[in-house]
């Protein structure tokens, strides 16, 4: 199954605008692909006519080019029509947005269009969807530019049965700063399920990373999907829903999904090293360590920082998520305390977590977080940064990732992310350690790379 088309299109057909309201989910599509992105955009109503300007066509035979995607806004009881129209020009996928299919009751309209389009290998997202996010390339959500946040190009891909549930988590992205290479609403996925699109993105090269927010499956696909994730070569995320008997029955009345026995799901993940995020928080913190990080096998933690009571709550929060802290030997804290700053040398505390005290100076947290990294007894290291310390400049987030360059160990960073300290926070990110505003973030960062192993 070729989706290349659905994720980076020439140009798309919009099936369903109206001529007089432009607050119709069609003309939403069409007016944001036409005023903000690349792809050629052709706007279908069976009326034909204008639109502020711009020609409608009334069918797509009338539009002398192939069309590499349609998106189909119409009526449910009109959508096979149109689908069949698509196949017999050629069209190469297309994203049904419309709802009204098994998901409200009426599985005979759903089951045709798979008939259909399975018999024509004819690819579509859908139905009942906001369909695709790629980033600079195609965008059809039926949802009003000036009210999305979006998140840039990036190396994550994420699929969502739930379009509410992929809208917040990429609203989360951007304000964590993980960038996107497509988000894709797949709602009922009747044709294009997890799986064809685990595929697709396991060979995609702007691809990192693939999470998924799962509510259920079908007969046999749950199996087909797991085996599927086992052999993908990046690591693969996965939040699901219906967890409980209630959140089971939530599942099944919005997609009209099996939830399947949530338990036993679980356990088939962590014995095929499936990373499993169980709330949002995870799957963020899981996303932007991987988007950096996708071969690491850790489990000791070496812990930095300028406070006390941060290095306590990170030990708490290593220990809770099976991270392990261990002590330093008598001669690697001699070896600190000699090479630390004379004002601090004394005061200092020297196991791990390394508590440098707020008097530390920026050479301080370089020279601990060097022979941290040196250490074969640590895997990782957790640097945790209060801006507002004296002794440190918005330099040090920079600096500090200049270390890891050269010893070659994940480092992952905490820093209070608020536009005062930006410059700190950029300073790890763009030189490619993650860094996280909470503590819990942070810890949950290393744990991923624990967990994608089986």
């Amino acid at each position: 199954m070729d989706l290349s088309t659905v994720f980076q299109p020439k140009n798309v057909a919009i099936i369903g605008v109206s001529l007089s309201n432009d607050q119709h989910p069609a003309n939403v599509i069409y007016n944001k692909n036409l005023l903000h992105y690349p792809t050629e955009v052709f706007p279908v109503n069976p009326r034909g006519g204008m639109l502020h300007g711009e020609l409608v066509y009334s069918s797509l035979t009338e539009i002398e080019k192939q069309i590499d995607l349609a998106v189909i806004a119409v009526r449910a009881d009109l959508v096979q029509e149109v689908t069949e129209q698509c196949i017999s020009v050629g069209v190469k996928a297309a994203v049904v947005i419309s709802g009204g299919f098994s998901e409200s009751g009426r599985e005979d309209l759903q089951n045709q269009l798979i008939r259909t389009a399975r018999g024509a290998n004819f690819p579509f997202i859908g139905p009942n969807c906001l369909g695709v996010y790629a980033p600079g390339r195609v965008d059809t959500f039926f949802l009003p530019g000036e009210r999305m946040i979006s998140p840039e190009r990036g190396n994550v891909a994420i699929v969502s049965q739930s379009g509410g549930i992929l809208v917040d988590l990429m609203i989360k992205f951007v304000g964590e700063g993980i960038g996107l290479s497509s988000a894709i609403s797949i709602g009922n996925k009747a044709v294009v399920r997890e799986v064809e699109l685990l595929n697709y993105f396991a060979t995609d090269p702007d691809t990192k990373v693939i999470a998924f927010y799962v509510e259920g499956f079908g007969q046999d696909e749950g199996r087909l999907f797991v085996q599927a994730a086992q052999k993908c070569p990046k690591p693969v995320v996965v939040m699901k829903a219906g967890k409980t008997a209630g959140g089971s029955r939530a599942v099944s009345s919005h997609t009209a999904s099996l939830a399947g026995d949530y338990r036993v799901f679980s356990e088939v993940l962590a014995q095929h090293g499936i990373v499993e995020a169980k709330n949002e928080l995870e799957l963020l913190s899981f996303c932007e360590s991987f988007s950096y990080y996708q071969q690491a096998n850790i489990s000791r933690i070496g812990i930095v920082t300028g406070s006390g009571g941060h290095g306590a709550m990170a030990v708490d929060a290593c220990t809770e998520h099976g991270l392990d802290v261990p002590a330093f030997s008598k001669e690697i804290q001699e070896k600190l305390r000699l090479e630390l700053t004379p004002n601090i040398r004394n005061i200092a505390g020297l196991d791990n977590p390394v508590d440098l005290t707020g008097s530390a100076l920026e050479q301080d947290f370089i020279t601990t977080a060097s022979i941290m990294a040196e250490s074969p007894d640590i895997e990782a290291v957790i640097i945790l940064l209060l801006p507002y310390l004296p002794g440190i400049s918005s330099d040090l987030g920079a600096r500090l990732s200049q270390v890891r360059k050269k010893t070659g160990k994940p480092f992952i960073a905490y820093v209070p992310h608020v536009e005062k300290y930006r410059m700190l926070f950029e300073g790890f990110e763009v030189n490619q350690v993650p860094a996280s505003s909470s503590i819990e973030g942070a810890v949950l960062m290393a744990k991923a790379l624990r967990r994608n192993n089986p």
